[in-house]
Parts: C-alpha cells; sequence; structure tokens
C-alpha cells in the first residue's frame, strides 16, 4: 500500500457530510484519509513502545 493511497471511502463520507445538510469539498476523502493515517501511525508507535504486537482501540 503506497503512503497516498486512500483510507476511507469517498462516497461514505460524502454521504455522512450530507446528513449534516452540507455539502463535500472534493478535497475532503483525502483529508480525512491523512488524519487517519496519522491516527493510526501514533497508535502503531504506541502499541510497539508498549512491547505488543497489536494495535487496540484504546491505542488511538
Amino acid at each position: 500500500m503506497s503512503d497516498k493511497e486512500s483510507l476511507v471511502i469517498g462516497s461514505k463520507i460524502k454521504a455522512y457530510v450530507k446528513t449534516k445538510g452540507l455539502m463535500c469539498s472534493g478535497e475532503l476523502p483525502d483529508a480525512v484519509s491523512e488524519k487517519v493515517r496519522a491516527m493510526l501511525d501514533a497508535a502503531s508507535e504506541r502499541a510497539t513502545a508498549n512491547k505488543r504486537s497489536t494495535v487496540r482501540p484504546h491505542d488511538l
């Protein structure tokens, strides 16, 4: 998986934003994917620091 491959489903993000009565920028899914990537990177570092090979919800 490349660093720029999306980690989210754009149509799901757009549908969710639409439920809030708003429109979605075409760039929003990429920005959300970058945020998710950063969260997963931090969670992975926390799991490693705790000598675990499994990333758990509380690592987020």
